[in-house]
């Protein structure tokens, strides 16, 4: 037998879900809206005019009220002026009304033409000729006010973009005859004068002023444009000497024909730290590894007023070590003209060391050619009016290792050249397509340092392309060649020759683990065999890759290629797949590559491969 308390609290919670439910009744259904006999765009257009549901009965006959209205209007923004409406209201006694509308199309209103006018100093400007020659509306098209109104926005956009803050129209309309369902719309725009852009001023630099006049990328009193604002808040960007940047147009300050500009700038800590991690997972000539790398670089972004800077990068992985540091002066300009002082020390592995067992007749794996690099150099670097990147440098470097149980340390005086030049169809740190081309030639001579005589020509190009917005293809092609006497190969350091492996060059295999091979007689009377690398080096890859969603993708690859000597050439494929998160400080990639070729000197290989950084 039920309490009497338990019978109170069971009437009280009965009473509590009625009066919920009467209140989710009361306010999500009020009405049930149905549309008939129009497509969908015009029942997406029609809701959006009739606005939220009532939620009470008081906005309920409101909203009835401008039922037929809303409608018509919906219908005649899109070109229907004949449609028919039929509107039928059930009333219930007890839950939602029902609203039926029924909609006869009808024959929808055709443009007859477009007449677009300018005058004044927009005649002769040739962006609103660009603008028209984009414009996908035509003659025969249905009739869409909200067409025509994105036309009127897009003209005063580009027309105050453009400085004509004093444009207007003299005449925008839509002359419809329904008798024939036609339609003509007219735009006049009356430009006016074209406002020139006045005195920059710049408040809170912590660098000379020289330097930031250099900056400013068009002449004084050149013509206003949103344009040339933004290729000079690009230009500050680039310095990476603000932390904050604001470029702002005076308008309150304008005259009759000019209109100063305000830059505020905020400086850059002076240090700043970013930490880069990264691994190769899998097998190899070591039958299995984990190499694991570690990169800190340091910056000073700016270590006085004449703009100086200072980038320190120190990279570990086991047994390669490696210290850069690079000190950069601008010259006749902060971007476009730099003299880099650099000095490293950079440890380093090459290829696979075996030695022969006569027992298993086989090859065991004993290590790698190991190095270490000295190196002290000066580069100036600079940009072209065809914005190519010229650069010409000095280095000399002094290597130390064993080659075939033989100690060496060759010196090099080198002297070289380069230029290059990048293109990208935007600046994200994951472009949809662009192009790079990079072309080197460095040269040594005995007579002025170096060891021997020595050429070294490198050209590097890659390619990216993005089609039907998901589709991207990235392809790479790497050539090199060291011209030398054959004799005198042993004396070229292994820095400057050619090897291949890894996620630069083929991934599934190991880092600069592929390339020719020696064969020699060991301290201990054996045979061992060493890849020493080759005077040449094509390498070539292209990938696939389909974006999932705007930040996560998936792809496949191809890689080809090895080092080489003219007698001694194994060609190397590898293929893969990964999946790579386009993240706030670029892609992060996860790929998995397996090698489809045994070497001489390797067996199939395959490794995991963890990369971070902009694919241009």
């Amino acid at each position: 037998m039920l309490s009497k308390s338990f019978k109170y609290c069971l009437v009280i919670c009965v009473a509590l879900v009625s009066i919920a439910s009467n209140f989710a009744w009361a306010k999500d259904d009020w009405l049930n809206i149905k549309l008939t006999g129009a497509s969908d765009k015009l029942n997406k257009n029609i809701r959006a005019h009739l606005g939220e549901s009532p939620n009470s009965a008081v906005q309920r006959r409101a909203f009835l009220f401008t039922v037929e209205d809303n409608v018509n209007a919906a219908l005649e923004s899109m070109g229907h002026y004949h449609a028919k409406v039929d509107i039928e209201v059930t009333e219930a006694e007890k839950g939602p009304w029902t609203l039926n509308v029924s909609i006869d199309e009808g024959k929808p209103t055709i443009i007859e033409w477009i007449d677009i006018k300018f005058s004044d100093e927009m005649l002769d400007d040739s962006s609103f000729n660009r603008w028209m020659n984009l414009l996908t509306i035509k003659p025969g098209d249905v009739l869409n006010h909200g067409v025509y109104s994105e036309l009127k926005s897009q003209l005063v956009t580009l027309a105050l973009a453009r400085g004509y803050f004093d444009g207007s129209f003299t005449r925008s309309d839509i002359e419809v005859n329904r008798d024939l369902n036609t339609a003509r719309i007219h735009l006049y725009f009356e430009s006016g004068k074209r406002y020139s852009i006045g005195n920059v001023e710049f408040s809170g630099q912590t660098v000379n002023d020289d330097i930031l006049e250099n900056l400013i990328p068009f002449d004084p009193h050149a013509k206003y444009s949103t344009q040339r604002l933004n290729r000079l808040n690009r230009n500050l960007i680039d310095t990476g000497y603000f932390a904050g940047i604001k470029v702002l147009p005076q308008l309150d300050g304008m005259s009759n024909t000019e209109i100063p500009i305000k830059v505020e700038l905020s400086p850059r800590p002076t240090h700043s730290f970013e930490v880069g991690l990264g691994a190769d997972i899998g097998n190899n000539a070591e039958k299995s590894s984990i190499d694991p790398r570690v990169r800190l670089t340091w910056r000073m972004p700016q270590i006085n007023r004449y703009g100086h800077t200072q980038e320190t990068t120190m990279e570990w992985s086991p047994d390669k070590p490696k210290f850069l540091t690079t000190y950069t002066i601008p010259l006749t300009h902060p971007l476009d003209d730099q003299l880099k002082f650099r000095v490293g020390l950079l440890r380093d592995k090459y290829g696979v060391t075996q030695d022969y067992n006569p027992d298993d007749r086989s090859y065991d794996y004993t290590g790698q050619l190991e190095s270490e690099k000295r190196l002290i150099g000066v580069i100036r670097q600079q940009r072209l009016d065809n914005d190519w990147l010229f650069g010409y440098s000095v280095e000399f470097n002094q290597e130390f290792y064993n080659q075939s149980d033989t100690d060496y340390d060759p010196k090099f005086l080198l002297f070289g050249i380069g230029i290059g030049k990048t293109t990208r169809g935007d600046n994200t740190l994951d472009p949809k397509s662009g192009f790079r081309q990079v072309y080197s030639i460095e040269y040594g001579n005995s007579s002025l340092g170096s060891e021997i005589n020595l050429t070294k020509i490198e050209a590097k190009f890659k390619w990216i392309d993005t089609f039907f917005d998901r589709h991207r293809i990235v392809t790479r092609l790497d050539m090199g060649a060291n011209i030398a006497d054959s004799d005198e190969i042993a004396q070229i350091s292994p820095s400057l020759r050619y090897f291949a492996g890894g996620d630069q060059t083929i991934r599934g295999y190991g880092y600069q683990e592929l390339g020719p091979y020696i064969e020699y007689i060991n301290s201990e009377g054996g045979v061992s065999r060493q890849v020493v690398g080759g005077r040449y080096l094509v390498v070539g890859s292209l990938e696939y890759q389909y974006y999932l969603t705007d930040t996560w993708r998936v792809g496949t690859f191809v890689d080809a290629g090895n080092a080489f000597d003219t007698e001694q050439f194994e060609p190397v494929v590898s293929v893969g797949g990964g999946i790579h998160w386009i993240s706030p400080i670029g892609p992060i990639k996860l790929d998995v590559g397996v090698g489809l070729k045994e070497t001489t000197t390797i067996d199939r290989s395959w490794r995991i491969h963890l990369t971070m950084g902009t694919d241009l």
